[in-house]
């Protein structure tokens, strides 16, 4: 099957100015994350912001044509929901928007609903929900247009330890007993996380760099490789950093600061500042792949 999401040189522009400015991926999951993307990223998968340079693609073909054609249907995060609403009505007008026939659409948002665990609450006004509920209201309607592929804003931002869990378990069930594939945008997800365990690869994103790439157990263990942004002579820090002991992969570009990737290996988080202030550069940023997952 294409690839749920693929870009190349993509840059989206945020009130005039580039949020993301080329970004080169491919992801090759059926479930699979998006970790630390700036948020104009998923806004420009879903078809919901226009791209200024280069290309972005999901399952093969331009955002809004995946979308227009139900291929591809996206659950962004906190939209505005009608507070006379019901759960039922706002899912049921999704699955009308997608084409479905009256009857039809009800029991698909029926069934989306069930999925989510809110059959019990869908007579109940949106005004009132909890924040679980909108949520869950907004992946039904998502589930209710019958797409293939599931483009979900990150589900647990905001909610305490308490709430996430058990929504991500939910969100984790409602995925996987539909037939389709999903990509699912974050900051950053606890690898015990329900959605974390279901996944079968993750992109861990610096920017318009690709940190890491694989499964989020093995990324999850790379806490002795750093993303680094690095002002000044970053060549002489990357030389640096080699005849210490370790590895730097310099990203390609001239625009600082400068993405660069450190695998320790003899040195330690503190001889890369170290290094720093004797090539004349300056680390603005140092962060573990690991703590994608923290």
């Amino acid at each position: 099957m294409p690839m749920i999401l693929a870009a190349s040189g993509l840059r989206v522009d945020v009130a005039g100015s580039p949020a993301i400015d080329g970004l080169t991926l491919a992801t090759t999951g059926g479930r699979v994350l998006l970790l630390g993307a700036a948020r104009a990223l998923f806004e420009a998968a879903a078809g919901l912001r226009a791209v200024r340079r280069g290309e972005i693609r999901v399952e093969g073909i331009a955002p809004l044509a995946a979308v227009r054609a139900g291929i591809a249907a996206s659950a962004p995060l906190d939209p505005p929901l009608p507070p006379g609403w019901t759960a039922l009505q706002y899912v049921t007008w999704s699955a009308r928007l997608a084409g479905n026939t009256r009857a039809a659409a009800r029991a698909m948002a029926a069934e989306a609903l069930h999925r989510v665990q809110l059959g019990p609450v869908a007579a109940a006004k949106l005004g009132g929900a909890t924040l679980a509920s909108r949520r869950g209201t907004v992946l039904a309607a998502a589930l209710a247009t019958g797409a293939r592929t599931l483009l979900i804003e990150d589900p647990l931002s905001g909610m305490t330890p308490d709430t996430a869990r058990p929504f991500a378990r939910v969100v984790a069930r409602a995925l996987g007993q539909s037939d389709c594939r999903a990509a699912v945008f974050a900051g950053r997800m606890p690898l015990e996380s329900p959605l974390a365990l279901a996944a079968d690869e993750a992109l861990v994103l610096d920017g318009a760099q690709v940190s890491a790439q694989g499964a989020p157990a093995e990324i999850a263990t790379r806490d002795r490789t750093l993303a680094l942004r690095v002002h000044g002579d970053v060549e002489a820090f990357a030389r640096g950093v080699e005849a210490g002991g370790g590895h730097a992969q310099v990203s390609a570009g001239t625009s600082l600061p400068v993405h660069v990737r450190v695998e320790l290996g003899l040195l330690a988080a503190r001889d890369l500042l170290r290094i720093a202030a004797e090539t004349r550069a300056v680390v603005v940023e140092l962060r573990p792949l690991a703590s994608a997952f923290a």
